[in-house]
């Protein structure tokens, strides 16, 4: 999330064009779910921004951003990582990606059966859904995610898991003071490291191909 309908808003186009930039990049079709992710991101903003201008609410807007957010990026992450990691790597990223998918499972759940409402908090919005064992489901949340990332082989993603991690914890703790909400910027860290990614993975993959004889 950002501060405002409008950061929201270039943000997310912004994080967008990253996005269309790694999957043009992209020469293995391992790497597309994993460079996909900043338009996926990119789209989150979009939505938010649609939930600024709402005024919050329990509108469509805030339940797209809620089931993004939460079922879907603990699936998203560990299934990309999975299909980009080599064959000798796999079976230990299938612990992430059980995690996420045990966790989007209640989420998903809970919140086809309950409200999500978003609340204007100055410079900040916040999201409320009532989830049981809440410091359970953040472990598996965060296993799913940031997990995948450090468990990862390639130097580039374990650096993003390192970023989005770190990242997390002060977005959290400036969201908590509700000064301002920097997720926004974390995203599209995000996303351009994941470019970073896709692009040297391209290049490897070409000279793989060009020493061939």
């Amino acid at each position: 999330m950002c501060w405002s309908a409008t950061a929201d808003l270039w943000a997310g186009l912004g994080i967008g064009a990253v996005g269309v930039a790694s999957l043009a990049s992209v020469r293995r079709a391992g790497d597309v779910p994993l460079a996909a992710l900043p338009l996926l991101l990119g789209a989150h903003q979009v939505v938010e921004a649609a939930v600024w201008r709402s005024g919050g609410g329990a509108g469509p807007a805030t339940l797209v951003w809620a089931v993004i957010a939460l079922p879907l990026l603990p699936v998203w992450v560990p299934a990309g990582v999975l299909a980009a990691a080599r064959p000798a790597d796999r079976r230990r990223l299938l612990v992430p990606l059980a995690a996420g998918l045990a966790t989007a499972g209640v989420l998903a759940y809970h919140l086809a059966t309950r409200p999500v409402t978003a609340e204007i908090r100055g410079h900040t919005l916040g999201y409320v859904v009532d989830l049981p064992l809440a410091p359970l489901l953040i472990a598996g949340y965060l296993l799913a995610t940031v997990g995948a990332l450090l468990l990862a082989r390639d130097r580039i993603l374990r650096l993003l898991g390192l970023l989005t991690g770190a990242g997390a914890v002060v977005c959290a703790l400036l969201w908590s003071t509700e000064f301002v909400s920097t997720w926004c910027a974390l995203a599209a860290l995000a996303s351009l490291v994941l470019l970073a990614w896709v692009r040297t993975s391209a290049r490897s993959e070409v000279g793989r191909v060009g020493s061939r004889p």
